[in-house]
Formats: structure tokens, sequence, C-alpha cells
């Protein structure tokens, strides 16, 4: 392809977690170097990364020098300062572009945004205020669940209401955090998609897995998950619906809740996913080649799977036994062990049915 990135170039990763560390490895593979940079000392993606850089997303002459010795950004979360982001973007391409992280960032923006797309959300209300939210609750009922707009993940940043009169708590338990309101959704299970897309414009989209979260942190996902044909094709056909609206450049995770009226979509993450690790020993292209094709212009991978799959995060104490543990086993290089912590994970696979 014209443009595409050539084997040796650097890509530059916003981040270095352990979605930094798999898509490093993912790029050595290809030939590609990554550069990672991260406030953190000693991430889990500097074991694997040809360069790290420590410093803050405020330091403008750290940004500037990173941009400058990569050929293409990309990040793997979504929570950067916007100013950060002005710097490095008049140097050098970020791949997923902006407009996804401006969707994603902002819970009410998302849901404005798949709304007018006519896709279907849980009922929502912006709150900045107790009259706000109380109102609110009037009109969604209970149960439901305070959200903050920006920065929740895994459970953080939330508060689950079950009667009115818990409004007051609730809002002070997010600590004055601009919110929004969700309304319960009955749902038999939860399913997301890990859906790629090109420069090209070609999607590819992996097939749908189930998601089990304890503690409001993702347990296991399992493929293929339980859904009937109608409802694995809309599933798919819903996610790159999202990724060609938003002209993406890269993989996209997409949660969806499967309830007796139809597909709900949950939320976006404009990156590669934890839902979607069972790639990695399923599928001949993981998520995090397929991200790294997609966003250095190669032509997008295979997005078949060989097997049926059990992806096991291993939280906190979990991977003390690691040792033990049979299946594919991905463990993070993290030096603390805390509770709720994501440490690894282990894939177990079987023949495809």
């Amino acid at each position: 392809m014209t443009n595409a990135l050539k084997p040796g170039a650097t890509i530059g990763i916003l981040g270095g977690g352990q979605l930094g560390r798999m898509l490093s490895m993912a790029a050595a593979r290809l030939g590609l170097k990554t550069h990672i940079f991260e406030p953190a000392a000693n991430p889990p993606a500097g074991d694997v990364a040809h360069r790290v850089t420590t410093a803050g997303y405020d330091d403008i002459e750290a940004l500037k020098t990173f941009a400058n010795s990569v050929d293409v950004i990309t990040y793997e979360f979504e929570n950067i300062p916007t100013e950060a982001l002005d710097i490095i973007e008049s140097l050098r391409p970020i791949r997923p572009t902006r407009d996804a992280l401006a969707v994603s960032q902002d819970r009410i923006t998302e849901k404005a945004f798949l709304t007018n797309l006519g896709i279907t959300v849980a009922p929502y209300a912006q709150i900045d205020s107790l009259p706000d939210l109380t109102a609110a609750l009037k009109t969604i009922g209970t149960p439901a669940i305070l959200k903050t707009r920006r920065f929740g993940y895994d459970g953080k940043g939330q508060a689950r209401i079950t009667d009115i009169s818990q409004a007051e708590d609730a809002l002070k338990a997010l600590k004055g955090a601009p919110a929004v309101l969700e309304g319960f959704v009955n749902f038999t299970r939860e399913v997301s998609v890990i859906a790629a897309r090109g420069i090209d414009g070609a999607v590819v989209c992996y097939d749908p897995g189930e998601n089990v979260h304890k503690d409001g942190i993702l347990d296991t996902t399992t493929i293929p998950a339980t859904l009937a044909a109608g409802q694995h094709m809309d599933a798919i056909l819903l996610a790159g619906k999202i990724l060609n609206a938003l002209d993406y450049i890269g993989v996209m995770g997409v949660e969806l809740f499967v309830t007796d009226s139809g597909l709900i979509v949950n939320e976006i993450a404009p990156r590669v996913h934890n839902s979607g690790h069972w790639t990695q020993n399923a599928c001949v292209v993981d998520q995090f080649e397929q991200h790294i094709r997609a966003i250095a212009g190669w032509k997008l991978g295979d997005g078949q799977r060989h097997a049926n799959a059990v992806m096991t995060n291993l939280i906190g104490d979990d991977v003390l036994d690691h040792a033990n543990l049979e299946g594919a086993l991905h463990l993070y290089g993290k030096a603390e062990v805390k509770p709720g912590r994501k440490m690894g994970h282990v894939n177990q696979i079987s023949p495809k049915a």
C-alpha cells in the first residue's frame, strides 16, 4: 500500500502497560520497532520495547522529542490529555484518530454519537448536580448506575443506586466529577466484538466473545458466545458501522448487552481490548498484530479463528499460582501484586466445532 511503513520503522505508543507490551511484541514480529511514552518508571512495556521515554504528558520538550523519533503514534488507553495530543499531532499522525478519542473519552459524547447513528444504548442522562440526579432517577427509574463521564474503568468511578434516597451519597462518592446516570439494562449476557479497520477502509471483525465480570473487572471471555446466528451477524454489523462512521484506523473493542429486544451497545474502546486477548492463541493474526498492521498502513490479516477459546484474567493473587496453570500463559511483568490489578491472563483453547 502507498505510504505503508517499511520494516525497521518505529511506532510510538502512548502508555506502557500490558497492552503497550503486547503491541510491542506484535510489532517486533513484523520487523517494526516501538517507542513507549509513559510517565511511570519501569512500565511493563519497557521490557520488550525498543525504547522508552519516561516523562509526564505535560513535558512539552519530551513529547516533541518522542514524536520526532517515530513514524506514527498510537495509544493503549483513552485518557490522554488534549494538550499532549495537540503537540504530537502537529508532528506525526495519530492512529486511531483523535475523533475516536474525543468520542470515547466522555460517556455523554459517546452515547450521543451512538444514538445519532441509530444504535440503541441504555437510557441515560447528564448529571451536573443533585437536582439533575433526582430528576433523572424519577424519569429513568432504579436500579441505575451513576458513572463519571471520564476516567472510569474496571468498575471504578461509579455508584449503584437502588433507591432515590441514595442519590446524594452516590453523587458524593464521585467527588463532584461530571457524571452520567445510566438506566439498568435487563440483559441475558454481555458480549464484545473486536473489530479492525485499515487505512483503505477494509474492515475485519473477530467472532463475538461472551464476557463475565467479577467486582466490575472482566473475569472470562468465552468463544464462541451463546448467540443466535442473527445476533452474531448484528453484533458484527454494529461494530463495522461504528468504525466506518469514525473513519477509524486500528482495532476497537465494542461491548454489547444481549436483550430480548435486541443488542444494546454498552461502550466502545478505541484500542486493543482485554476481551480480545483470546485471539493470541485462537487466531493466526491476533488483535495486537491486527492493530499494528492497520496503523502501519498494511493490509489487514485474516481474523478467522481456528479454535474455541476461554480467556481468564489473572487478577491480583491469581498470578501466584502461575506455575500450575495450564493453557497459554501471558504474564505482564508487573513487579507488585495488588488486589484488583490485572497481572496476566491464560488462554485455553479447544477444537473448533
